[in-house]
């Protein structure tokens, strides 16, 4: 790591472990139900490896946990407070099916995890030089403290060849920030891109990812402001209403697209960042994206000029100035 790089990048067991268990349920199955598309031949070869224990009680506790709606995001941080390799944690959840540390500590062992894992260790290890390859020289923190303050947290890449193969699981764990993240997928069947193929996309991925789960936690703690924000409805089109029915769904989305496509324009180049929010215009009806990126162009010269100090100062306007935006990038 250099001093100009803020991102840690590292691989964890106890991460691939819970992708592991996941492999063998049916999500897999759905997941390519929901979006048909190519995966890393290391996940497809996982499955198959994991084959003779798909029916061990670790992977049916976890289905259990599935078919009821759990978040991936409560396992993986579940995950990331146990001990390893013992699996010891000092307290376990109630919504954690009872003895699964004890059907995960069998489940590692019986399936031969740790031998499957140095068999493949090459395409462990090439994500992980990938993916510091990419964040070298890389800095979040200064972005994303222009609208949230000091960030404390450690931001925590974490790239991953197993399951969920088609999202990013992001979670907050003991003064952490943990993006844990597959490679972009390629188009149909194709396998997915190596992390470093396309450094704009990882880094502007990543980017919404810490900055949708440091703006769920500020939303939260300024409250009040954003009650009063949210009585003057967004304009968003019907399609994207229909996604994210709620004004802080549809507010977190378009924000963190929109310092993303910051983030690229000023990084990257302005071609990357408009090629992006075509995408988003296209494929999820973010016809509002380029008004909330001019809103946050609006924010950050007043920022810079010291009228606003951080996000907060900014929302009891920010409805107002965004209709307006929206209405005049739709001319």
């Amino acid at each position: 790591m250099t001093n100009q790089q803020d991102i840690t990048v590292r691989l964890d067991d106890r991460v691939r472990l819970i992708s592991a268990v996941l492999a063998a349920t049916d999500w897999p199955l759905k997941s390519q139900d929901r979006r048909p598309h190519g995966t890393h031949a290391h996940s497809r070869m996982t499955r198959k490896f994991l084959e003779p224990v798909k029916d061990h009680s670790a992977v049916q506790s976890m289905q259990g946990l599935l078919n009821s709606g759990a978040p991936l995001e409560a396992m993986f941080t579940f995950a990331l407070t146990l001990t390893w390799p013992d699996l010891e944690t000092p307290e376990v959840p109630g919504w954690v099916p009872p003895n699964w540390l004890g059907q995960l500590r069998d489940f590692y062992g019986e399936s031969r995890l740790a031998a499957w894992w140095k068999n493949e260790e090459t395409a462990w290890e090439s994500a992980h030089s990938e993916s510091r390859h990419v964040f070298a020289d890389v800095t979040f923190k200064p972005v994303l403290e222009r609208f949230f303050g000091a960030v404390d947290e450690t931001l925590v890449f974490v790239p991953n060849i197993s399951y969920p193969t088609d999202a990013e699981v992001t979670v907050r764990y003991n003064n952490e920030l943990v993006c844990i993240a597959p490679p972009r997928l390629a188009w149909g069947d194709s396998p997915p891109w190596p992390f470093d193929e396309d450094a704009g996309y990882i880094h502007r991925t990543s980017l919404a990812q810490f900055s949708r789960i440091l703006l769920h936690g500020y939303l939260r703690n300024h409250a009040e402001t954003v009650a009063a924000a949210s009585e003057t409805p967004l304009p968003v089109s019907d399609q994207f209403r229909s996604k994210y029915p709620s004004w802080q769904e549809q507010f977190t989305t378009l924000f963190t697209a929109a310092l993303s496509a910051l983030y690229l324009e000023e990084h990257l180049s302005k071609a990357e960042t408009n090629a992006y929010v075509l995408m988003e215009r296209k494929m999820h009806g973010m016809t509002s994206l380029p008004g909330m990126i001019s809103v946050l162009r609006r924010y950050l010269t007043a920022h810079e000029e010291g009228k606003y100090k951080e996000l907060v100062d900014f929302l009891p306007v920010f409805p107002k100035q965004f209709k307006v935006a929206a209405k005049i990038v739709s001319l």
